[in-house]
Parts: C-alpha cells; structure tokens; sequence
C-alpha cells in the first residue's frame, strides 16, 4: 500500500518544528529516522496531514556526556551510540539493549528519540529507558517540561508528549559506583523481530560484593515496558544468591499480565518472563563481581 496524501515540510530549527506541530489541529507527525512511521504510513494505520521532517536539526543530534549523566539528542542516530565507547563506558545498558535492535540498517537510519516516541511496549530502548529511569526533555512554544520514563510511557504506542510537543533530549542516568554490571536480552521469533519477551538489568556492589543497588524490567509483557523498583529494593544487601533472584525473578513475572497472540499465549509469556529475568540479574550480577 502507499500513505495517503500529505503535506511534507522540512524544519529548519526546534522552534520552527515546534511552531509548525501548533497547526492544523494536531494531525502533524515528526519524522526522523522514519523505521517505525513510514510502515505504519504505508499501511494507512496512521494519516498525518503534514509531515514535519526535524533530520537536519543539528540542535537534536548530540551526544553530551555529564558526571550524572548522559545526554542524546532525540534525533541522534542509534548507530552513533552504539558505537560510542565513552558512552557505552558510562551507560552500558544503552549499548546492551541496541544491538536486539532491527538490523545494521534500522539502526543506521533509526534515531533514538523515535523509538522512545513510538514507544512500543516490545521495543528495547523503551525498556532501557524505564530500567535506567531516563528522563525526556520535551519542547514546544511555550518553553520545555521535563518527565520521567515511568510517566513517560502511557500505553501501546502512546506516550505523555502531546500534539504540541516535540521530544527534544533523553537524560540517561550514570550510576556512580564502580562495580556496576549490566545486562540485556529478550526472545523474539527472528532476530530483528521485536520481542515476545525482552528483560534487562543493572547491579551494583560494594567491595564486599553485597547488592547496594539495583534495577530490573521487562517488556513485551503488557502495555508498557516495566520496570520494579520495589523487588529490585529486595536485591539491596544480598549477595544475590540463587534462591533470591528466582524469587525476584518469579515476583516481576506474577505482576505481568500479557497478552496472548499467534505467537505467544499469555502463559508461556509469563514463564519466559520469569527465566529471562533471572537470567539478566546474574549475567549483570557476574559482570559487576568481575570488575575490581
């Protein structure tokens, strides 16, 4: 199929985009990458009057690196942060999670801001973002608000940005102590397909190897990727031996509740769940012990 009819109209700036997302009532859509809003446009799930093209923003292509944290411009390629050792160095988890996406070439045209915006609840850097608890900058003409990844997920393929509104930065959060680990992984039909289940984890140790910080989520299990802050509390002073993390594994697949299609019963969700959390948590659990 092909989209149906639109205006296209190239911003020269942030302000220009944003003034331009303020007409025709709201029915105007961003572009960037394209990977996820041209197959929708094909296939006339989405009808945009005016399409508003931000790739030549320079402003929304950047990499800054902070003490606490670091920041991307939403239109930042998602080939560029994948292959950044600085930022990979300070935010493993964004590199972990990129390689599960698409293929070279998605991730070649694919902006990081575009994937968080499309925001679907099987995508891998959504879950990264609710993991990390990122916060999203976002712009329009009356100046910027600032939200966290869990306020900024709302629902499949919704998020809080508004018509009005344009994503203009992602603030992801440097964990400070040294023996931090990492880890990501998901199962999907074929590699490149989002996943039926994805999980992803970070821990951190004191010297004396005990949990003094943590964090775990899952997607492609509900509406929204997930993160559980309050079992991830539980790891904290635990050396995290075996029976703990199967309990806490165990804990965030209960408070799923997926869906079923052609692909996965509601069931079998929850049960990959439950082994791929626990798989995450000792695979960042090993990679923080190594680190001396």
């Amino acid at each position: 199929m092909k989209a149906a009819p639109f205006e296209y109209v190239r911003a020269k700036s942030v302000a220009e985009a944003c003034a331009l997302l303020r007409q025709d009532g709201g029915d105007v859509k961003l572009i960037a990458g394209g990977q996820s809003l041209v197959p929708m446009m094909a296939m006339r799930l989405t009808r945009p009057a005016r399409l508003v093209d931000i790739n030549e923003i320079a402003a929304l292509k950047f990499v800054a690196l902070e003490p606490d944290a670091a920041r991307t411009g939403a239109c930042t390629r998602q080939c560029v942060i994948e292959r950044d050792d600085a930022i990979a160095a300070r935010v493993p988890l964004l590199r972990q999670a990129l390689a599960w996406v698409g293929h070279i070439q998605t991730r070649n045209r694919g902006t990081i801001g575009g994937s968080l915006a499309h925001a679907d609840p099987a995508a891998e850097l959504p879950l990264a973002a609710q993991v990390l608890g990122a916060k999203m900058v976002l712009r329009s003409t009356a100046g910027t608000r600032s939200v966290t990844a869990a306020e900024f997920f709302a629902g499949p393929l919704t998020t809080a940005i508004e018509p009005h509104e344009c994503l203009e930065e992602i603030h992801w959060p440097v964990w400070s102590e040294r023996r931090t680990g990492s880890a990501f992984t998901e199962i999907s039909r074929r590699h490149g397909d989002f996943a039926i289940v994805a999980a992803a984890a970070q821990i951190a140790l004191d010297e004396n190897e005990r949990c003094v910080r943590a964090s775990l989520g899952l997607g492609g299990g509900g509406t929204t990727p997930l993160a559980f802050p309050k079992l991830a509390a539980q790891l904290i002073g635990t050396r995290l031996e075996d029976a703990v993390v199967q309990s806490i594994a165990h804990d965030a697949a209960v408070e799923l509740d997926p869906g079923g299609d052609l692909h996965a019963s509601p069931g079998y969700r929850k049960q990959l769940a439950g082994v791929l959390a626990a798989r995450v948590l000792r695979a960042a659990h090993e990679q923080a012990r190594n680190k001396q």
